[in-house]
């Protein structure tokens, strides 16, 4: 069955897919088509709690996280849906005085572009999260704009708004070809039936390798799983906490919004593929870093998960950009973990970048292109955990 020419073709009913879906909606591109092959958040949009901040150490990444902080702040009123943000801030711990340099540096930079971040001692440290060891630590960098909210509230929330502006959503709907010819793509075939279109965006998340080489697209994307343990409720009920980090283990914790705690880690021997059971071997190596940061933490039991699949690129960026070599094909995937936080600003750009307009920020050095051979176009990152 072919169906009739839609204008826009969205691959991945993610949070960036239907963020994308939004902004094309709202400036009035009403033949939008978002193809999710199960069900709109059913991915990694689907865990339970996001982080989202500005606390980055690349300007270009900074400024994305700006704008999104902006436009999730308005969220209950454009487009209009209650994500449950919760601005307690984010706290970094710091454990060494290498890193106290590394993210002086970046709190720097965080501030010449108008982020309310700093370098704060162990004690006030311990005074935002009681949880923390002020002796284990050397310093912490915290900004009190950042804070976490509910990706899958944000991924309907987006695609109800979508809808009411026309824009049409299809699930269990699995993209199996995209045809190109003459350098321009034709052409998307479905399991549902092939859809004639000038326009490709692909936000397939871990998939998207596999959706760009059906364009004859290199989009250098590696499926990682991701997991997080939740405590369920505790008693007592635990302090209201920032999103804290320890850099150098990557253990993470915050509140649950349920009296309980959020506990995770991005275990080093996670190997990449597409697996998304849960399993309890990373809580050995959170356990042993909460021993020395946090540890109040070490014992918690973990009565619940959730595994999900972070999209990692070779620098840990997104890809965000039109392909060169294939005329209609746009992408916007590989955030390696901040798919969420920087999704406002991502369909924002996506929507631009097809309406031929200039964007915010130039995302030219997020290009996929950058992975060809040259070294000194691989974009730096610090905060990355």
């Amino acid at each position: 069955m072919v169906h009739s020419a839609e204008v826009v073709v969205i691959v991945g009913g993610g949070v960036v897919g239907a963020s994308v879906a939004f902004h094309l909606a709202e400036a009035g591109v009403r033949d939008i088509l978002v193809l999710e092959r199960d069900e709109p958040a059913s991915g990694s949009s689907g865990k339970p709690i996001g982080g989202i901040r500005a606390q980055f150490s690349d300007p270009l990444n900074i400024r994305l996280g700006q704008r999104s902080l902006e436009a999730w702040r308005a969220f209950t009123t454009r487009p209009g849906a209650d994500i449950g943000i919760e601005s307690v801030g984010y706290l970094f711990l710091l454990g060494s005085e290498e890193e106290v340099e590394t993210f002086q540096q970046a709190v720097d930079v965080q501030n010449e572009l108008g982020v309310r971040s700093g370098i704060i001692t162990p004690r006030e440290a311990h005074e935002l999260c009681p949880y923390v060891d002020p002796r284990s630590i050397v310093a912490a960098a915290y900004s009190p704009d950042d804070g976490h909210a509910l990706p899958k509230a944000a991924v309907h929330g987006y695609l109800r708004a979508a809808r009411r502006l026309g824009a049409t959503l299809r699930t269990h709907c699995t993209v199996t070809g995209i045809d190109v010819d003459g350098g321009r793509v034709r052409a998307v075939r479905t399991t549902s039936g092939t859809v004639r279109t000038a326009a490709v965006v692909c936000a397939a998340g871990p998939s998207s390798a596999a959706v760009g080489a059906m364009a004859g697209v290199d989009l250098p994307v590696t499926p990682l799983r991701r997991q997080i343990g939740l405590t369920g409720p505790l008693s007592p009920l635990p302090p209201r906490v920032p999103f804290t980090l320890d850099f150098g283990s990557t253990l993470y914790f915050h509140n649950d919004g349920a009296g309980g705690l959020v506990l995770g880690l991005s275990d080093p021997r996670q190997e990449p593929g597409f697996g998304r059971e849960f399993s309890q071997e990373w809580l050995e190596p959170f356990r042993e870093a909460a021993a020395r940061r946090a540890p109040a933490l070490a014992g918690l039991e973990a009565r619940s998960g959730w595994a999900g699949l972070y999209e990692m690129t070779p620098d840990r960026n997104a890809l965000i950009g039109r392909a060169g070599e294939v005329s209609g094909f746009l992408y916007a995937t590989g955030f390696s973990g901040h798919g969420f936080l920087q999704a406002p600003a991502v369909g924002e750009i996506v929507r631009d970048l097809y309406l031929d307009r200039t964007p915010f920020i130039d995302v030219g050095p997020l290009s996929a292109a950058r992975f060809g051979g040259h070294a000194a176009a691989v974009r730096p990152e610090a905060h990355i955990i």
